[in-house]
Formats: structure tokens, sequence, C-alpha cells
């Protein structure tokens, strides 16, 4: 199934998501290369809330760009299929080897604002990821490594534990939060 099938069909968990999912499916639709980096004013992320198997860690990166500790995520770059962007995000961002979708389905949605920055030399205008994510199982045994160009840290939290370790106020309220009442809710 097509990500604008899957938007189509996905139930929005409260307001923030409705919203999103209309500008989403709007992007999808109207937008020229959305899943790629080309379109400088908006384009395709996907982000994984990653788990263990008990659901009581949840694994974070400290990102450079954003000074905080953070979910694990990047862009489409041409991919259509988002969870494989965020499973390949994930290995890469963390080393963790053993993640696995705990579903195909999306399992969160956001529009995000990323405000201008450099990115190796370069600075980066100010837009909006277009952000899918998926919840990811992982073995909390794997060996944890760092990507240096893009963190500076990455480990296990609890679910309480990650809120309090972001330190981006808008993340922690909004976004992280309901994750984990997602999380909570498969209990």
């Amino acid at each position: 199934m097509c990500l604008l099938e899957q938007l189509e069909r996905y139930e929005p968990y409260n307001e923030q998501e409705a919203r999103d999912r209309a500008l989403l499916l709007r992007a999808l639709r109207e937008e020229a290369d959305v899943f790629t980096r080309e379109n400088d004013r908006m384009h395709m992320t996907a982000s994984a809330w990653v788990t263990n198997e008990a659901h009581d860690g949840v694994l974070m990166a400290y990102h450079n760009i954003y000074d905080s500790w953070a979910w694990l995520g990047g862009h489409a770059d041409g991919e259509e299929d988002l969870l494989a962007v965020a499973l390949r995000e994930v290995r890469e961002e963390s080393g963790v080897k053993h993640a696995r979708p705990a579903s195909e389905n999306i399992f969160s949605l956001e529009v995000l604002t990323v405000d201008g920055h450099e990115k190796r030399g370069a600075y980066v205008s100010s837009h909006l990821h277009l952000n899918v994510t998926y919840l990811l199982i992982a073995d909390d045994s794997d060996a944890l490594t760092v990507k240096p160009d893009e963190n500076s840290g990455v480990r296990w939290f609890t679910p309480e534990g990650a809120i309090e370790a972001s330190s981006e106020p808008w993340f922690r309220e909004r976004i992280y939060k309901k994750l984990n009442a997602k999380l909570a809710a498969l209990r």
C-alpha cells in the first residue's frame, strides 16, 4: 500500500495528528519532489520510536544540531517506503542491528518545523519535515554506536526518562508524551 493510501486510512490520535495528516495529504498530492530535499520548503522524513521488547525502554540519540536527546530518524532522500527509511536510520544512528517493526502501520504523524542551521559547512534554510513515525522493537543488548556527524550519544531511557532527557519543550509536550501514551496503550 502506498503512503498516500496509508495516510488516507490512518486514524488520527488527536487534533495535532488530524491537522498534520491533512497537511501531509495535501503535500503528497500537490508538492513536487516531496520525497527529496530538492523541495527546500517541505519534505518527507521518517522517525522511529524505538522500544525494547518489554516496552520499558526507549532508545534516544543526542542530536548535535538540536543539542538534545531525541528520537531516531531522517530524510526520505527519494525513498517512498518510509518504514524502510526509519529502519535504516535506526541502524545508522544507533548501531542497533536487531530492530523490527512492531507493525507495518504508521504509529504517529507530525509536521515538524526545522530552524535554519549549518550542516556540513552549508546553510540550510528553515523548512518543514513531513514526518511519519513507526514503532520499532529493538534488542536492548545490541551494542550502541554514535554517528559522529549527527549525534554524540546513544542510550536507552525509561519512557518517562526519554521525555525528561529532551531539552526541546515542544517535543517533550506534544510528541514524546503522545508516543509514550500510545506505547502504554499497547501494554
